[in-house]
């Protein structure tokens, strides 16, 4: 019976606290209504004589300035010392303070979610940019090369055979196979483009020599400072 009983009174308690500050906000409401009807009835001297007039307002001037200086020398009154009423109070503005965090939660989700899928696009639009740079510069690379082939089929054939040098060995003599002045610039350009802190390759006896030459008079390629048997490609890009 004792605990039911303290069940009953813990639940009365919000209620009765309720009905006590509703009754405090009446109390001070009166208050307010009797302060309007003050100055209700301060607004209607009206056919006073102008000196009598200006006196009356002088004084109620006076009434008001006084009226200020005590409220602003009032401390801040609680609305209640009930502590079932302040424990409302606080729990209603706990909540009202939770629920503004939760929006503001729920805002900066929101937004950084937006960030990460706009951030996800950019990042898979930038990708595809680069594989179509990637794409059209292999096909121009291949016209290039396409090009480059025929001019040079044209005017620098392969040696002809009778042209080949011939390799004595301590068994037999055998001919060294000399390679076109397309496939000279293709090694070099493949070296470059792999390899560009050793862009040097050697010179072996399937290179003829007057291809060297002519692409070391033209400055298409430049022999090692250090090693004459190596040479690189012409770094046109610096």
């Amino acid at each position: 019976m004792a605990e039911c009983a303290s069940e009953i009174s813990d639940t009365a308690r919000p209620v009765e606290a309720k009905v006590e500050v509703l009754d405090e906000c009446e109390s001070i409401w009166k208050q307010i209504e009797e302060c309007q009807s003050k100055l209700m009835l301060l607004g209607r001297e009206t056919l006073l004589p102008s000196d009598a007039k200006l006196s009356l307002l002088m004084l109620q001037w006076k009434a008001l300035k006084v009226d200020v200086h005590q409220w602003q020398a009032r401390s801040p009154e609680v609305i209640s010392t009930n502590p079932d009423v302040l424990l409302e109070l606080g729990k209603e503005e706990l909540q009202k303070v939770k629920n503004d965090l939760e929006m503001v939660l729920s805002t900066i989700q929101s937004k950084n979610k937006r960030l990460e899928e706009d951030l996800k696009s950019l990042k898979t639009r930038e990708l595809n940019e680069l594989k179509n740079k990637l794409l059209k510069l292999e096909t121009y690379k291949k016209e290039l090369l396409s090009a480059l082939g025929e001019f040079l089929d044209e005017h620098f054939p392969p040696p002809e055979e009778g042209e080949n040098i011939k390799k004595k060995n301590s068994s037999a003599e055998t001919a060294v196979e000399l390679i076109a002045l397309q496939e000279i610039l293709e090694v070099l350009i493949n070296t470059i483009m792999t390899t560009p802190h050793e862009p040097y390759i050697t010179i072996n006896q399937s290179f003829w020599p007057p291809y060297v030459e002519l692409l070391l008079r033209y400055g298409v390629a430049l022999r090692h400072p250090e090693d004459p048997n190596r040479i690189r490609l012409q770094a046109y890009h610096n």
